[in-house]
């Protein structure tokens, strides 16, 4: 149930310079990948919960003594909880903002500070930017994007009852893919994302914005699910598991690759297997199918992790140019 550091392999990136040689074109893949996404995200926020947990807690009697006789034993909060939301975070939030769709704690990782701007990459109902907004304070200021109207509406359902809460009104919501953050250069102090650039099909490019948005020096606190291993071919086609932030997973090694050539820095990468742990036990509809899926003898811990990310961009702009140094 601990944590551990994963460390760093010796490589080597080749840093893009030079107009245009970033650039990339959307494809067919990318938009189809991006329409299922929102059309899974859409359903669970018009159902308001994650398939896999639980509106109420369940009587572990209810099916003579063998469990729940819903998708699973867990709650939105209880699967909070098993990442590390304290009880505190959890009761100040406006109804329905959490869904049960965390894999970690990325307001923890970011330690905020007053006065800060953060961004949050799939913010949803809003969970992370609510925990944010009393963080940073009145002087400080939280975007939530999201490229799911259905969650945008949520979110900003949700302000009213933050702000009677809080006080504050220092938290908004901005419809947009995190391939193409809608933020300007050098904008934010920190950003954060909860179990959502497994989603997106060019997380290369997710990185490259992550940098974009940051001031020199800016923080990066993420919490994703990560590959120890590549997956059966069934299970990494398979549309559920791509919605459920298993099937669009990268390599561990893959994710240090994408946020060094983002020109991020300081790269601290933590493996935290509880989650998995946690929704295994709970007999999570999806785990239990994708755990069906595996070779015998092996679990869904040898395959996946949640993973907390810790990252700084550099604090002056890298020189490129044949005369810049």
């Amino acid at each position: 149930m601990g944590a551990h550091k994963i460390e760093p392999v010796n490589s080597e990136a080749e840093a893009c310079c030079g107009p245009g040689c970033c650039e990339e074109s959307e494809t067919a893949s990318t938009t189809d990948v991006h329409d299922k996404v929102r059309e899974g995200y859409a359903e669970i926020a018009r159902s308001g919960q994650w398939s896999g947990v639980s509106a109420e807690p369940q009587d572990a009697s209810c099916c003579g003594g063998g469990g729940c006789c819903g998708p699973t034993t867990l709650t939105a909060d209880d699967v909070a909880r098993a990442v590390g939301y304290a009880e505190s975070d959890l009761t100040v939030l406006p109804g329905g903002a959490n869904m049960g769709l965390s894999c970690g704690n990325p307001n923890a990782l970011a330690a905020l500070k007053e006065g800060e701007t953060v961004i949050d990459l799939g913010s949803g109902g809003g969970f992370d930017c609510f925990i944010a907004g009393p963080k940073v304070g009145a002087s400080g200021r939280v975007i939530g994007v999201d490229m799911t109207p259905e969650m945008l509406s949520k979110a900003r359902g949700n302000i009213a009852s933050y702000e009677q809460r809080s006080g504050l009104t220092n938290v908004e919501f901005r419809l947009g893919e995190i391939e193409n953050i809608p933020v300007p250069d050098a904008g934010a102090d920190v950003v954060i994302s909860n179990c959502v650039i497994n989603l997106s099909p060019d997380k290369d490019r997710v990185w490259r914005e992550v940098a974009r948005v940051l001031k020199p020096g800016g923080r990066v606190a993420i919490s994703d699910l990560a590959l120890l291993r590549p997956l059966p071919e069934s299970i990494a086609d398979d549309i559920e598991a791509l919605v459920g932030c298993v099937a669009g997973a990268q390599l561990v090694d893959e994710v240090r690759a994408s946020a060094n050539q983002a020109g991020l820095e300081d790269l601290q990468m933590t493996a935290k297997p509880q989650y998995i742990e946690a929704m295994m036990n709970a007999e999570d509809p999806l785990y239990q199918k994708i755990a069906a899926a595996l070779p015998e003898g092996e679990s869904m811990s040898d395959y996946v992790v949640s993973l907390d990310i810790e990252a700084r961009k550099q604090s002056q702009e890298s020189c490129c140019g044949p005369d810049c140094c």
